[in-house]
């Protein structure tokens, strides 16, 4: 090859490398993100979902394992874990400030309300929370829009879920006022709240034509008991003012245990408290959430029982009954094996974490490490799944492992605490 021949080649490849270098740039410019980049992750996941169908995979904890794990705990169990107990914890549990209504019969609220007020919002690609979230603080006049919550919640913009309690980290930690975040609510508490001036905002399952279940906010904001339908702000396809029937909401809230938050100002905590009533504490809220979930259990069947079982070990968690809650969740899994393909939740662990915390804390370190490795297969972006990975794999023995799970966790939550915690415990560099 010649002298001015080589030259030539070498300049080609410069002149390739910087335009792969401009082109990588831009595409990782917001405008072209919002614009164009999430149409090529659109289509990416299609093309994956449609070489590799999502809801033909199927968890299955390891049976030997898990009797094991209870073998030992019943060992060390001198009797029984009794039924959760609706029944309040007295005295110190609740917080000083508040004392419960003496109020038998509650106040009768109007057979309809409707809040105004609510800037409405679109959300962009993958932008469920920080839409809703927006539009819930928008309500207090808040001047802020999706684009300032989602810096804070997801500045990765292909993370698949935000947390409730990461929204309710943003209201605290970002503006002057208070929230709430419970389970287990009702669509009677839902009326209460909007008929006392209080926007819920609840978390809820969402079947999307040709894109099978995922999970959704929604910002309810008026109700009418004649019509049978409440009134919500949709970011997705539905738009302001979407009407939804009080049994449809109830369905779909069902898959994400009752969730709801409710911001306020601070000075009108003591009504959202009076509202609460018992779940100011939250023991009792999870031991109502409890037994609601299990009621649920001998009374639904199908995608609506995998859920009920799926909530029990939630709120099992919650209240640190690790064995009761890994029991609930093999339960689960298992009613999920046995629906049809296509009416399987594939994307639940995307936003639930509960059997994560229980196999892990009852030592079923492999069941986290398959659970968290067929998520991930599914999809890559969900950093919880690498988080407990990671705990597993310490645990196993791979602390190399853990620390790559740790590193890939802040790949797509950047100075994510939970990971940088990990990672400065394990002496490594994010």
């Amino acid at each position: 090859m010649s002298h001015t021949r080589r030259k030539c080649l070498v300049l080609l490849l410069i002149v390739i490398g910087l335009c792969g270098l401009l082109a990588a740039f831009a595409y990782n410019q917001p405008l072209v993100q919002e614009r164009i980049g999430w149409r090529i992750s659109v289509l990416l996941a299609e093309i994956k979902y449609a070489l590799s169908p999502p809801e033909q995979a199927v968890f299955t904890p390891n049976p030997t394992v898990a009797y094991m794990v209870q073998a030992t705990l019943d060992a060390f169990t001198p009797t029984a874990t009794p039924t959760p107990s609706m029944t309040p914890t007295p005295g110190p549990t609740y917080p000083p400030t508040f004392t419960p209504t003496a109020t038998l019969e509650p106040t009768p609220i109007p057979a309809s309300v409707q809040l105004d007020g609510i800037r409405h919002e679109y959300q962009k690609y993958n932008n469920c929370g920080p839409a809703n979230l927006s539009m819930a603080l928008s309500f207090w006049s808040w001047e802020g829009d999706q684009r300032d919550t989602a810096a804070f919640l997801k500045p990765i913009q292909d993370d698949k879920n935000v947390m409730p309690y990461e929204m309710a980290a943003y209201v605290e930690e970002q503006t002057s006022l208070n929230v709430i975040v419970r389970v287990g609510g009702d669509l009677e508490l839902i009326k209460r709240f909007i008929a006392a001036g209080f926007p819920v905002l609840v978390e809820k399952g969402f079947d999307v034509p040709k894109k099978a279940w995922m999970g959704h906010y929604q910002l309810i904001t008026g109700y009418d008991d004649e019509r049978q339908r409440f009134t919500a702000q949709d970011s997705y396809q539905g738009g302001p003012n979407l009407r939804v029937p009080y049994d449809q909401l109830a369905e779909y809230w069902r898959h994400f245990n009752y969730t709801y938050l409710v911001i306020f100002p601070p000075e009108r905590e003591a009504e959202v408290r009076a509202l609460l009533g018992p779940h100011v504490d939250e023991t009792y809220n999870y031991q109502y959430a409890a037994e609601v979930a299990s009621n649920e259990i001998f009374s639904l069947t199908g995608r609506a029982q995998f859920f009920a079982w799926f909530n029990r070990g939630s709120n099992l968690m919650r209240l640190q009954d690790y064995g009761g809650a890994a029991a609930a969740y093999d339960n689960a899994f298992q009613v999920y094996a046995d629906l049809d393909p296509e009416l399987r939740p594939w994307r639940v662990m995307w936003y639930r974490t509960g059997p994560y915390w229980a196999y892990y804390y009852t030592g079923r370190y492999y069941d986290v490490v398959n659970l968290a490795t067929e998520t991930l297969i599914i999809v890559s972006e969900v950093e919880e799944s690498y988080y407990w990975r990671a705990l597993a794999k310490e645990a196993l023995g791979d602390v190399t492992g853990a620390i790559q799970d740790l590193q890939s966790a802040l790949k797509y939550h950047p100075e994510w605490e939970p990971a940088l915690m990990q990672l400065e415990r394990l002496g490594a560099s994010p």
